[in-house]
């Protein structure tokens, strides 16, 4: 799915963030990606959904050689993915449920399932009540749902997602990791970027560490005890 081959990452003219990282993670995988701020998770994440370039080293996506790819080929390759972003990026003209349906009417799905995805995955995140509200009326946490539920509902080959529990409280932080791992046992491949290692130890899934412009590959860990929360998040 996605592969590293001594890449290194730099802004500009400045110096390296990252460098000869090389890893390998196949289809239908679970990765956290951790390491403390400025380490260059974010910069990771970029590389990997197309929105910044290797400065040397060999990158392959789905694949393709990320080098080689014309604007419109990286542009369909895009549409495979699903970003959370830090920033949520949400439509303010758009209810929260046509915010979420986006990425499916945009795909040209019929009208019915659509609804019918929307109002079953606002349910999940704790949102249905909210689905005709606008995003600007609701808490940080609540856009962060909101922007999970979007990038999750098209159900990509690839997520990645940056920070996505940064605004949740620790037991719907819990509740968002159980739906990634829903869609990773699905075929999505799936890289969590986290500072929260509690978080990280209730899941025995693969670390990403940054540290020093370099990657670390850890295995996963068996995890702490923890069960699915019941009920709606709230």
């Amino acid at each position: 799915m996605i592969r590293f081959e001594d890449v290194a990452f730099k802004y500009g003219t400045g110096p390296e963030i990252l460098r000869e990282v090389s890893f390998h993670l196949q289809p239908g995988s679970f990765h956290f990606v951790t390491g403390p701020s400025g380490a260059g998770k974010s910069s990771l994440l970029q590389m990997m959904y197309l929105a910044s370039r290797p400065s040397r080293g060999r990158m392959s996506l789905f694949g393709r050689d990320v080098e080689s790819l014309s604007r419109d080929e990286r542009g369909l390759l895009r549409r495979r993915i699903g970003v959370v972003f830090q920033d949520f990026r949400l439509l303010d003209h758009l209810s929260v449920a046509e915010n979420v349906a986006l990425p499916l009417r945009i795909a040209g799905r019929r009208s019915a399932k659509v609804r019918e995805h929307v109002a079953e995955l606002l349910a999940w995140v704790g949102l249905a009540e909210h689905a005709n509200d606008r995003p600007a009326t609701l808490s940080g946490g609540q856009q962060q749902r909101v922007a999970i539920a979007r990038a999750v509902i098209s159900q990509p080959s690839l997520l990645l997602a940056d920070e996505p529990t940064g605004n949740v409280d620790d037991r719907i932080a819990v509740r968002l990791l159980y739906l990634f791992e829903e869609l990773s046992k699905l075929g999505t491949t799936m890289v969590i970027a986290t500072h929260s290692e509690a978080l990280m130890s209730r899941f025995s899934h693969p670390v990403l560490r940054l540290g020093e412009g370099s990657v670390r590959l850890e295995a996963g860990r068996p995890a702490s005890a923890a069960s699915a929360p019941a009920g709606s998040a709230a």
